[in-house]
């Protein structure tokens, strides 16, 4: 059932920022922007993808389990002592370890007292020259719910789940008031500039349909800053352009391609009703004849 007491403005908080091998340091600015943000009249504060080191997923090296944590763990006791501080919300994004051998990629939502409102585990894993991350994450197998928390509730997914419009379907049938999308995306070096926009307009706009689609705002927050291969390739540029809207889609705030910015963008909650009035799209599926979906492929 979806949430009826969120009737009101949102001020979100969004922390595009480029990392080092350096886990202290870059945890360290991470609490400092969220300080500036809570400062500006941020609620909600959303971070990028993997925020506390470089993305690791380059390539296949066992070492780097070392720094997975647990949840509850050091980052979320920091994380929480400082939402009670500021009094925000903050959807965090870490290396989970679970069990001995057992890893994900999960985002973790702090409530405005330090507590944990709840969790989600990627689902979609990629395997790809530079983002081997079926090495080592689990699928997640918390399935598509949204975390309720003081100011709505929030349809979290991670970076791969957002290209894929089941996710976002599922998250707003189960109520969410907007789609998070913490993210690590960018592009190699060596690609001609031709396919980097293509690449750059393909994940801004699949996300923008993701808000069309389901009448919903949505909120992308990606990383920035050359990273280097650790097996002495070319490397990753994260091309930032965080990104949010409202729920057609339209632009409310946008990123450049190579800055790190802190950014507090406002969201009407109220306009996704609206708007839902007038493209009904919940109210005109046809789930009678979409048992198909269910299959890997139609032969």
């Amino acid at each position: 059932m979806r949430n009826q007491s969120i009737k009101r403005k949102l001020n979100i908080g969004v922390v595009q920022q480029s990392c080092t091998a350096d886990i202290a340091a870059n945890f360290t600015k991470t609490l400092e922007n969220i300080r500036k943000l809570a400062a500006q009249g941020a609620e909600l504060v959303v971070l990028q993808e993997l925020h506390r080191g470089l993305y690791f997923c380059q390539q296949e090296i066992s070492d780097h389990f070392d720094q997975a944590e647990t949840i509850p763990g050091p980052s979320t006791e920091a994380l929480g002592n400082l939402a009670r501080e500021l009094n925000v919300v903050i959807v965090a994004s870490l290396f989970e370890k679970r069990g001995v051998g057992l890893h994900h990629n999960t985002a973790v939502v702090i409530e405005r007292d330090g507590s944990i409102a709840g969790m989600y585990r990627k689902m979609h894993i990629p395997d790809d020259p530079g983002y081997y991350e079926k090495f080592y994450f689990t699928p997640g197998d918390l399935g598509f719910n949204p975390i309720q928390t003081s100011v709505g509730k929030l349809g979290i997914l991670v970076c791969w789940d957002q290209w894929f419009p089941e996710a976002a379907r599922l998250m707003a049938m189960a109520g969410a008031d907007l789609l998070i999308y913490p993210t690590a995306i960018g592009w190699t070096p060596s690609e001609d500039e031709g396919e980097k926009d293509r690449q750059r307009e393909a994940w801004i706009t699949v996300q923008r349909a993701h808000a069309i689609a389901n009448g919903l705002p949505v909120v992308s927050v990606n990383r920035v800053g050359h990273e280097p291969d650790p097996a002495g390739g070319c490397g990753l540029d994260f091309w930032g352009s965080s990104f949010v809207t409202g729920p057609q889609g339209e632009f409310l705030w946008v990123a450049p391609v190579d800055q790190e910015v802190n950014s507090v963008v406002e969201i009407d909650l109220q306009r996704s009703e609206a708007v839902r009035r007038m493209w009904p799209y919940l109210r005109d599926r046809r789930i009678d004849h979409y048992g198909d979906l269910l299959k890997i492929y139609r032969d």
